[in-house]
């Protein structure tokens, strides 16, 4: 059975499409021809992803006790993990039910019951070591979810990617298998090119504004926009007091909240040499245009010029120096480039900036 025949969207005639429906994406193969296992949908805030998500979660159970598993980021978020997985869905689709979750290891991860029946976990990125003595427990896991992937504040876990790495290798392991097919649906808001999922995956520098799906090696991303969601966010009286927020327009229109529309244009005018930055065995060329405000990358690098940064260790030359020992100056940089003021050559440049800019 396919992650798309689990689910089957039920709704009033006419309000087809007031609601978030991920049966396209979960339908959708990899670059590749074949079939994903990380799904990653967003859409602006209130369309119902993870309504959506957690609904297809528990119907699943309840048709085939096929047992799933929630990722938060940091402990504490354990606390209330049952009313904070079910209390959406319990008033629309399942009223009769309870749902309740059990402390187990010292709170390393909390067991989930649907009305006293163990249906799933709840684990922490920041427990990944720690998870990967009870990984036999997790053996019979069918589905990973995490929800808010994408951080409003910008505050990841250190390594977040590598620990939810971590945790599926944990979770894909048992049943006489040394890997199981255990895709992972990662559920957000377009908050920022810069998020740690999407500069792994190489998303960042491939995502357009009009781009609906995009295809990767062993992933698929949905960017949606639910127009209901948006209307009723501008008909709020409380988001009309706040009519010129950019977090207002972060709800409404769908764009990202901490990026502004980056450009591919040469500036004009007198500019100040700021570094060379080596990337994928090549110079970039960073330089300060302080009349316009404007930061611009080229391919045109200065071989004298002594500031010189290397984005990984395969960049390392005699010379230049690890990205850590310039926080100060990644920091400046990043701050540019989220306020829009970054102009690029060409893809090539605007794909290394991305990578210092990360977070």
């Amino acid at each position: 059975m396919t992650l798309k025949m689990m689910f089957k969207k039920k709704s009033k005639k006419g309000s087809e499409n007031m609601y978030y429906d991920g049966t396209k994406l979960l339908s959708l193969k990899d670059i590749n021809g074949n079939k994903p296992e990380i799904y990653i949908s967003t859409t602006n805030r209130t369309g119902g992803k993870t309504t959506y998500f957690n609904r297809l979660a528990v119907n699943r159970f309840k048709k085939n006790k096929s047992k799933f598993m929630t990722i938060y980021r940091f402990n504490y978020e354990l606390d209330d993990v049952a009313e904070k997985f079910f209390n959406d869905i319990k008033g629309l689709f399942f009223p009769n039910d309870t749902f309740t979750s059990k402390r187990k290891a010292n709170g390393i991860y909390h067991e989930l019951y649907l009305n006293d029946e163990k249906c799933g976990y709840a684990v922490t990125l920041n427990s990944a070591d720690a998870l990967k003595k009870y990984s036999h427990i997790f053996n019979d896991v069918k589905l990973m979810i995490m929800d808010e992937f994408q951080s409003e504040t910008n505050h990841y876990c250190d390594k977040e990617v590598q620990k939810l790495q971590s945790i599926h290798t944990s979770v894909a392991r048992g049943n006489n298998k040394q890997v199981r097919y255990v895709p992972v649906i990662l559920i957000g808001n377009p908050v920022s090119l810069l998020n740690p999922y999407y500069v792994a995956l190489g998303i960042s520098e491939r995502l357009q504004k009009n781009t609906k799906f995009l295809k990767g090696n062993g992933f698929v991303v949905e960017q949606g926009y639910n127009d209901s969601a948006s209307k009723a966010q501008k008909e709020s009286a409380f988001n009309k007091a706040f009519s010129n927020s950019t977090y207002n327009s972060y709800n409404e229109q769908g764009v990202y909240l901490n990026d502004n529309m980056t450009f591919i244009e040469t500036p004009t005018g007198r500019s100040k040499y700021v570094c060379t930055v080596s990337y994928k065995n090549k110079n970039y060329a960073i330089k300060e245009y302080q009349n316009s405000g404007i930061v611009y990358c080229d391919d045109k690098a200065d071989s004298t010029y002594p500031l010189r940064l290397a984005l990984t260790t395969d960049d390392m030359k005699i010379n230049y120096v690890m990205l850590k020992s310039n926080d100060f100056l990644v920091a400046n940089l990043r701050y540019y480039f989220e306020h829009g003021c970054f102009r690029f050559k060409n893809l090539q440049c605007k794909e290394c900036i991305l990578k210092l800019v990360s977070y």
